[in-house]
């Protein structure tokens, strides 16, 4: 059933009843005159709203951080973390407003403004966001859903005329998006020293997204430390999965820190992403990490070490060391796994054998050295038994490129199946379509000028994007070369 009015949701505010040193009560800076730039009516009918409530005035309003939500209580969440391996204390929500959070059939949705202006946690920022990281986040969670990646999602993109002052001048934007919850690994961190609140938050988090983990095998009730025990196991788990899937479609996100790490293990604050075009085992999407910690190599290393940081605050509770390191040391195993078993899909291997490691191993020395195109060097390795000269033509030195088919060849000897059911498997877990830095900054030029045609079109390609669309091979190509000098930093 759906709604013509965002007014008319029905409206929880289960995080706003947690104690209030949780957040803070702060209402939202809106625009000077806003614009809805777009509107995402898919995200809008997860919702309950119909595509003509999109279209409304209260929409405009709410998402311009100019109207709560009918029953809302809007907070800006506390939070602390660790930035660039370093304790930086004190976060939060420093350009964010949670409106509340929307009951639905599927579970709950919470609505979120960011770039809505200055929070207690802004830490002499101006709490705004600029137009053009307001797009790219719109666009690459649209991306990743599409890619069947745990993510946030985006609502709506709301512009003004307002200046914002990062290394130029730009445009003001608010991006309105949407999860079942922002709690981060950074909001159990804040409550490393304070058990109370630290049991406050494990009861919620548990209570409403892992309810299992406070239950014991007979269903009795867990005790405290039982349930965060049980609490890590699943968060773990669900890190390793969501880093295994970054890396087999080549997306870095640029700035993992534990204060942009999902509790829920979802792609959580798209900031200076990027998907590969010419593959580096040691790329780094974000210009501002000159230590390369964040490099697409590093994301598992990094994710355990976020992990390590989790269970250091959760010893609060009076868990035992040694039982903390041994849910910790699952999260090896785990992404081994996960990983393992999408990379044997992505080559059209029937399942995974200890041998495939080589083969994978000289998979990635392969196209490296090559710098050949992540997406394409997978897409087009689906036909190379029938004509292996579109995957050849992505490497300049072929003979690297025949002994390492040699070797795919004779692995694939061992299972035997029709090169076409093959070819058809793999084209359903590699995507021909991802979203290369060059076109979400195509869609941002024409964000500027208010021209949406290039957001709908690479949501139309990005919400299927291994199914290949006539008419769409300039999206599907590797990047030009003016794209090169594209350059995504932490202010993105």
């Amino acid at each position: 059933m759906t709604t013509d009015s965002i007014l008319d949701l029905p409206v929880e505010n289960s995080f706003a009843r947690l104690p209030e040193a949780f957040y803070a009560r702060v209402q939202p800076h809106p625009l000077t005159a806003p614009r809805l730039l777009h509107a995402n009516a898919r995200v809008a009918a997860l919702l309950g709203l119909s595509e003509d409530a999109l279209g409304r005035q209260d929409f405009l309003d709410v998402c311009a951080g100019n109207r709560p939500l009918t029953g809302g209580r809007t907070v800006a969440a506390v939070y602390s973390g660790h930035q660039f391996g370093v304790w930086a204390g004190r976060l939060g929500d420093g350009r964010a407003h949670l409106l509340g959070e929307i009951a639905t059939p599927s579970g709950p949705w919470e609505i979120q403004l960011k770039g809505s202006g200055h929070t207690p946690y802004s830490r002499m920022a101006d709490g705004r966001a600029v137009l053009r990281s307001c797009v790219r986040e719109y666009l690459a969670s649209e991306a990743m859903a599409g890619l069947g990646i745990p993510t946030t999602r985006a609502l709506a993109l709301v512009v003004s005329d307002d200046p914002v002052y990062r290394e130029t001048v730009e445009t003001a934007a608010i991006l309105a998006r949407v999860s079942p919850s922002f709690v981060r690994f950074g909001s159990f961190e804040h409550w490393w020293n304070d058990a109370e609140n630290m049991r406050a938050l494990l009861d919620y988090v548990v209570g409403h997204f892992y309810p299992r983990c406070g239950r014991g095998d007979d269903g009795g009730v867990l005790s405290t430390p039982d349930t965060a025990l049980r609490l890590l196991d699943a968060v773990v788990l669900r890190t390793a999965e969501l880093i295994a899937a970054w890396m087999t479609v080549g997306f870095c996100h640029g700035v993992m820190n534990t204060d942009n790490m999902s509790i829920l293990g979802l792609t959580l604050d798209y900031g200076p992403y990027g998907f590969m075009d010419g593959f580096r085992a040691d790329h780094v999407c974000n210009h501002s990490d000159t230590q390369g910690r964040y490099a697409w190599n590093m994301q598992p290393a990094v994710a355990g070490w976020n992990l390590y940081r989790l269970a250091d605050a959760l010893m609060v509770l009076g868990l035992d060391a040694d039982a903390l390191k041994a849910r910790l040391n699952a999260f090896e195993p785990a992404f081994l796994r996960a990983y393992q078993a999408r990379m044997a899909a992505k080559l059209g291997l029937g399942a995974w054998l200890p041998a495939d490691q080589a083969l994978i191993d000289g998979w990635w020395r392969l196209l490296h050295e090559a710098r050949a195109d992540f997406t394409l060097s997978f897409r087009r390795l689906a036909r190379v038994e029938d004509d292996a000269e579109p995957f050849l033509s992505l490497f300049g030195d072929r003979a690297p490129a025949l002994e390492w088919l040699e070797k795919y060849r004779r692995r694939l000897e061992a299972d035997p199946r029709p090169s076409d059911e093959r070819a058809a498997r793999m084209d359903r877990v590699n995507p021909l379509y991802v979203l290369r830095n060059h076109l979400a900054e195509l869609a941002i030029r024409g964000a500027h000028l208010g021209d949406v045609s290039e957001i709908n079109t690479l949501l139309m390609l990005l919400r299927d994007p291994y199914t290949e669309r006539d008419g769409y091979g300039d999206y599907a190509a590797p990047a030009p070369a003016w794209a090169g000098g594209l350059e995504v930093s932490c202010s993105s």
